[in-house]
């Protein structure tokens, strides 16, 4: 934008001069847009088997299919805090919700094996887009504003979820919309929230000093490991929670979801309440603490010998994991090794790795010894998250 970069440390305050300080109005726009990628992710969930019945695949080529998603988003994240450089996070945050309502789209009628790899890689890395660039929209808003925001940030992501996976069935269970129509109204949706948003959004995305590509160096690389294992769980807990249940506990297939809705709901809760929290006890006993809460949880879900116990375990995860990302990226706003629209898109990358690395990682360790033993490994990951995170607090200074 023709600006003279002025030193990690004072990259705000050299846009705030320029463009004014964000208030409200894009606090308001950074939750929405939120809400968009939580949507969006939740709305393409229910068109996965439609696609797999459509293109006539078996499991295994499915599943080799969804990884261009993952493909998708590595590939733009590390580029995607330039792009905020260079065009603003309005330009780039608007452009890439009205394409990520699109590509639903699209993928709810193609019927195309090629054309569906092309789609799915470019959905994925929209939705990684979104991801990383909201992000930095969120640390300068949440940085300008001079209180907590980011947990509530994130939560929003998750109400877009709910809101998502809710409306589907709702669209299609009760009204008998077909699911063309139905993802047409989730698109529509997108659409209107991120054309609303636009106007508050920044039209700046910090200063990269003139790199491009976000490779995590310093203490940032360690946030990043933190964000990897934390997404990692969470994938983990998604993916095989309800295997765990069924297979190691023996539940019945039709309650194998109900581990991670537990999970879901009390990080949901936490991350909306995640703000107050972290003023009232500080972010270090809301790091440390909640990562020892998860160990916890692990522990009951492996040893429990009561279904409450076993429940109480789900619950105590989703707690304590609720807010460690969203610390984190606060943090990112207080480190100067990196500027903020390079050190986000490192640590999303990061996070991203633990989410297609941790289903297949269980999924080995399991093969090779039991279900067991892959949620104790999980267990010793969210202790080492939690070593880790006091290592990032005695070299971070508020």
């Amino acid at each position: 934008m023709g600006r003279v970069f002025c030193g990690y440390e004072k990259e705000n305050d050299c846009v705030i001069q320029e463009y004014g300080k964000p208030g409200l109005a894009e606090q308001h726009a950074t939750r929405s847009i939120f809400f968009v990628g939580g949507f969006g992710a939740a709305s393409w969930a229910p068109l996965v088997p439609l696609l797999k019945a459509r293109l006539g695949i078996a499991e295994d080529v499915l599943g080799m299919l969804l990884l261009c998603i993952g493909i998708g988003s590595l590939l733009t994240m590390p580029l995607s805090g330039a792009a905020a450089v260079r065009l603003g996070c309005r330009r780039v945050l608007t452009a890439a919700g009205l394409v990520y309502g699109a590509l639903l789209l699209a993928l709810c009628t193609v019927s195309s094996f090629q054309l569906a790899i092309p789609l799915l890689l470019i959905f994925g890395a929209t939705m990684g887009c979104i991801d990383v660039v909201v992000n930095i929209q969120a640390v300068i808003v949440e940085k300008a504003a001079g209180r907590r925001l980011m947990s509530g940030m994130h939560a929003l992501w998750s109400v877009g979820g709910f809101a998502g996976a809710g409306l589907f069935g709702i669209w299609v269970g009760t009204f008998s919309l077909t699911p063309l129509a139905s993802t047409g109204i989730a698109a529509a949706v997108m659409v209107l929230v991120t054309l609303a948003a636009s106007r508050h959004l920044l039209p700046y995305g910090g200063d990269a000093g003139g790199k491009l590509l976000a490779l995590p160096k310093g203490i940032v690389t360690f946030v990043g490991i933190i964000a990897c294992i934390a997404f990692l769980v969470e994938g983990a807990i998604m993916d095989w929670g309800g295997v765990f249940l069924t297979t190691v506990r023996h539940f019945d297939m039709a309650l194998a979801g109900t581990g991670f809705t537990v999970f879901s709901a009390a990080m949901l809760t936490m991350r909306l309440l995640g703000d107050w929290t972290v003023q009232k006890l500080g972010q270090e006993r809301v790091v440390i603490g909640g990562s020892l809460l998860a160990v916890a949880g692990f522990l009951f879900i492996i040893f429990a010998p009561t279904v409450v116990l076993l429940y109480l375990g789900f619950f105590f995860i989703g707690v304590g994991c609720a807010n460690v990302v969203p610390v984190f990226f606060s943090l990112l706003g207080k480190q100067h090794v990196m500027p903020i629209s390079l050190a986000v898109p490192a640590v999303s990358t990061l996070g991203y790795l633990g989410i297609l690395m941790g289903p297949a990682a269980i999924g080995f360790i399991a093969h090779q010894t039991s279900l067991y033993a892959a949620f104790t490994l999980l267990a010793a990951l969210v202790l080492l998250q939690a070593v880790i995170a006091a290592y990032v607090y005695r070299h971070i200074v508020e």
